[in-house]
């Protein structure tokens, strides 16, 4: 039935989540306390203080994007495009389907499980060449 779905948002109840969202609430917490900490010793004549003042709320901040990132993550979950077989595969990796190299350890032929097995990891390594093409051209590695 269409309606008896649950709904994507119930990982977030999970124990396991409950447990992550309580550190992250006490996380933040300390850390705004801490800068309160630092606020009164910076009043009180430490000049030092002054920037763990504003630095312990940046962190909380900080803190709060990273677990909305994490969030948002789990809810949209990277998934297989259409397609992928015409992605090019970096040097040394290969395709199975039948061709060569199909064989399993001393010359003799792959189970279909196996093979199957190749061909998945094959796939995943063709979605992270093809997830980080590119990304060293920002650092002045490509």
């Amino acid at each position: 039935m269409p309606g008896t779905e649950a709904p994507r948002w119930r990982f977030l109840i999970t124990p396991r989540w409950l447990a992550w969202h309580l550190i992250m609430v006490g996380s933040v917490y300390g850390m705004l306390a801490l800068g309160d900490w630092q606020l009164h010793r910076a009043m009180s004549g430490n000049g030092l203080s002054w920037a763990y003042t504003f630095e312990w709320p940046i962190f909380a901040v900080f803190a709060v994007v990273f677990w909305a990132k994490t969030i948002r993550d789990e809810f949209h979950p990277p998934t297989a495009e259409p397609g992928q077989a015409d992605v090019p595969l970096p040097a040394g990796a290969r395709r199975q389907g039948g061709r060569a190299g199909a064989a399993g350890p001393g010359g003799e032929p792959a189970s279909p499980e196996e093979q199957a097995d190749l061909a998945a990891y094959n796939a995943y390594l063709a979605r992270l060449h093809r997830e980080v093409k590119g990304h060293g051209r920002w650092h002045g590695l490509r």
